[in-house]
């Protein structure tokens, strides 16, 4: 599909026609859009952050520091989240700050920040629209790579004047997204931009299985698939990826370094444990079972001399462990699955087991967890905690490849 899993950074400035946006999202989103609204302080005056952010199914951003809590709101990632930034309405105050490079609000930062085509479409008055300074403006910013302008058109302005500088109509940018998507191939995976190029992730992934006998186990119900999908994103980015899979139905990525099939978490401890002094980034994705029984019985056991209590054993906790003798060029990542809150308890394991990253996961979120297709996660690093959406789990994966990016690669 053309429009599934895109990304489009919808940035609106200060200007009446700012209404129109909402119409912008809702038909975004219908079409199966990921959108995130970053407004300017002044387009607040025209349209309420509750209406796009009830649309949008996303926290709209005006400002570099959320008013509750004081959490910084990371302008660089903003801009590298996107596949296209559409500002619509621009003003002409946006239009010359683009020209400019002037940096004054949050919209802009993402802006100066982008690697993603830009498209604007301006909205203004005529006489504003016909100035030799815009003018000036617009022909800097349509001689940009990546940059593309929509309108304006001609029609019944604000002021009560008629003529070229209302805004592109919304059906108009929505076609346009449409035939540039269409002829993208939209469904060919983005290529890889190669910010992970000669490093070595490992990945651990899928459940393991403790064997109460030769027949029997005792696992969990992880699929693998955030994990796999894991691989695949790093691949993305030109990575060195060592899988280690517990026992799932998935087939292994192509182009992987290595792939380690395991069945317990003994099994897995070892796998990870040939790797530990090689890899630059460790990300440990798996369900490790908590616990295996004492005593595995040979063959199988029979109904009639069926236990009704299994002595178990704790397993090894293989993150901690990698933790505790973590290299100083070694970024880790965790996993934490908790049923309540959680944000303390992820808190606690990124601190006791020195992990760079945590990634937190509630079984209690609708669409998300074991088997899913789809996951919804808060990840907490050095640059705070961020609550990623509910998604697939490939562009949930990708996500966290990015913040991975922003916190290890130096800048």
């Amino acid at each position: 599909m053309v429009w599934n899993g895109r990304k489009l950074l919808l940035g609106i400035t200060g200007s009446i026609a700012a209404y129109k946006s909402t119409w912008i999202v809702r038909h975004l989103k219908s079409k199966g859009a990921d959108v995130q609204v970053v407004c300017t302080p002044d387009a607040l005056g025209f349209v309420t952050p509750l209406t796009l952010s009830t649309l949008s199914e996303r926290p709209v951003y005006s400002e570099f520091v959320k008013s509750a809590g004081g959490e910084w709101v990371n302008h660089v990632e903003l801009g590298m989240w996107a596949d296209l930034i559409l500002i619509a309405p621009c003003s002409a105050q946006t239009l010359a700050k683009m020209a400019g490079g002037l940096c004054d609000n949050l919209l802009m930062a993402v802006y100066l920040s982008a690697r993603c085509p830009v498209w604007f479409a301006p909205a203004m008055d005529i006489d504003m629209w016909k100035h030799p300074a815009t003018a000036k403006n617009v022909k800097e910013l349509t001689s940009r790579a990546n940059h593309r302008m929509l309108g304006p058109a001609n029609g019944a302005l604000a002021s009560g004047l008629n003529g070229v500088g209302r805004m592109a109509e919304p059906q108009e940018l929505i076609d346009a997204l449409e035939a540039h998507w269409a002829s993208t191939n939209a469904d060919v995976l983005p290529q890889a931009t190669e910010d992970l190029r000669n490093k070595m992730v490992l990945i651990t992934a899928g459940p393991t299985r403790e064997a109460i006998d030769d027949v029997r186990y005792i696992s969990n119900h992880s699929s693998g698939k955030m994990g796999y999908a894991l691989a695949e994103a790093c691949l993305e980015q030109g990575a060195r990826v060592v899988l280690i899979s517990g026992p799932v139905t998935l087939t292994p990525p192509q182009g992987l370094y290595a792939f380690v099939a395991v069945e317990s978490a003994h099994e897995m401890q070892k796998a990870v444990e040939s790797y530990r002094t090689k890899f630059d980034i460790g990300i440990f994705c798996a369900a490790v079972a908590d616990f295996r029984p004492v005593h595995k019985t040979t063959g199988k056991i029979k109904k009639q001399d069926a236990v009704t209590r299994i002595e178990m054993h704790p397993n090894p906790d293989i993150l901690a462990e990698v933790g505790r003798n973590k290299q100083p060029q070694q970024f880790l990542v965790g996993f934490a699955l908790e049923s309540a809150d959680g944000i303390a308890e992820a808190r606690r394991k990124k601190s006791t087991k020195n992990c760079d990253m945590m990634i937190l996961n509630r079984i209690n979120n609708k669409g998300a967890g074991f088997g899913a297709d789809t996951n919804r996660v808060t990840l907490l690093s050095a640059l705070g905690i961020r609550e990623l959406p509910l998604a697939s789990k490939k562009d949930i994966a990708r996500d966290i490849i990015q913040h991975l990016i922003l916190c290890y690669i130096p800048s």
